[in-house]
């Protein structure tokens, strides 16, 4: 949606269609909003996915979006900052100041993205993924009670500590894991091999071939 933008400054008119595309780019959870900002008014002139406040042309520039201006003392972009909605969504919002050739603030460019259904989702996520520490402590604090068990505890916790399922690992990222695990004498361990082969999702022979790499490029 757009006003009338006879009595709109230029810079703020050819930033209309930046306002439609962005929305459309971003999807429904986005919204997109152009501010004119001048001491008679401060108001939307351009708006796209205004459901996610319940906004539209000509509705005056929230409280949030102000205070952000103010805390942003002078500079231009204040990004990702928390909002609100009036009906409680949760925002992350970023606004940008836009200014003429005097240097004079005109108006706003402000985004505001829905993620009500991602702090859910992350809340959710937390609570499934959660451990006991001191039941983890136990467990470890028993013993291995085998050198399967070491030699499964070495790959675990390397992983665990790289932070980054298998799936999404290129080839250096896997051959970095195999250089900790050298590093550490797993592959001294019996089978160490072929087990490391399949938790990583690649050959035996393409474990050989790293170990060759990681050997080759150790310092005489």
């Amino acid at each position: 949606m757009m006003e009338n933008n006879e009595n709109l400054h230029p810079t703020l008119v050819s930033m209309i269609p930046l306002v439609q595309s962005l929305g459309k780019t971003l999807g429904k959870n986005c919204e997109v909003v152009l501010h004119e900002i001048n001491q008679a008014t401060k108001t939307i002139v351009a708006i796209s996915n205004g459901h996610v406040t319940g906004r539209s042309v000509g509705s005056p520039m929230v409280n949030e979006g102000l205070e952000a201006v103010r805390k942003g003392d002078q500079s231009d972009h204040i990004i990702n900052y928390k909002n609100k909605s009036a009906d409680g969504k949760i925002l992350k919002s970023s606004t940008m100041m836009l200014r003429d050739k005097n240097n004079e603030i005109i108006g706003c460019l402000c985004i505001n993205i829905d993620i009500s259904e991602f702090m859910i989702a992350r809340k959710v996520l937390e609570e499934f993924t959660s451990i006991d520490q001191n039941e983890v402590d136990y467990f470890h604090d028993t013993g291995y009670n085998s050198v399967n068990d070491v030699l499964n505890n070495l790959v675990t916790n390397t992983l665990d500590n790289f932070g980054k399922p298998v799936a999404y690992m290129n080839k250096e990222e896997k051959v970095s894991i195999v250089k900790k695990l050298d590093d550490q004498g797993a592959f001294l361990i019996k089978g160490a091999i072929d087990y490391v082969a399949k938790i990583l999702c690649v050959s035996r022979y393409t474990i050989y071939n790293y170990l060759d790499e990681i050997r080759a490029n150790e310092p005489s």
